[in-house]
């Protein structure tokens, strides 16, 4: 199962974490509440493609977009494009709306926003209404993550 294989990749990075249970949420900001944090402390876990065969985890603050130009010029490239449902889980393993970096079933670069270094935030753990709470340093130590101005 998708929770199983997230949370056993989180305790495997040796991070403090809490994991938050909630029921069905319709927007960003109910998931918030829900988990006790602002909207803003919510990242994103967006799958990112470059090339064939070639994605990454874009994590951003939910109260904030990725911004595709700054995102293309720090990776160097002219065009990126986000995988439809499908593609995003046959490279990950999750399904939109529980996507993490941790437990993907490869394990694809990390740009983390900037915005939200030295920061408590919570990410999805791999199934709905489930998510952690952690420090973002730590988040990004654990992912080796690159933290870059990448939202608007």
């Amino acid at each position: 199962m998708s929770e199983e294989r997230a949370l056993a990749a989180l305790e495997a990075s040796g991070i403090a974490y809490r994991v938050v249970r909630h029921g069905a949420v319709r927007s960003l900001a109910e998931a918030a509440t829900a988990r006790g944090i602002e909207p803003r402390a919510l990242l994103k876990s967006i799958v990112v493609r470059r090339a064939d065969d070639d994605f990454l985890f874009v994590l951003v603050p939910g109260d904030r977009e990725i911004s595709w130009p700054k995102l293309r010029a720090l990776l160097g490239v002219n065009r990126i494009s986000m995988p439809d449902a499908e593609t995003a889980l046959a490279v990950t393993g999750y399904v939109r709306g529980t996507i993490t970096p941790f437990g993907s079933l490869r394990p694809w670069p990390v740009v983390m926003d900037e915005s939200v270094a030295g920061q408590e935030i919570s990410l999805g753990a791999g199934a709905h209404g489930v998510g952690i709470v952690a420090q973002a340093d730590d988040v990004a130590q654990a992912l080796d993550a690159q933290l870059a101005d990448i939202s608007a």
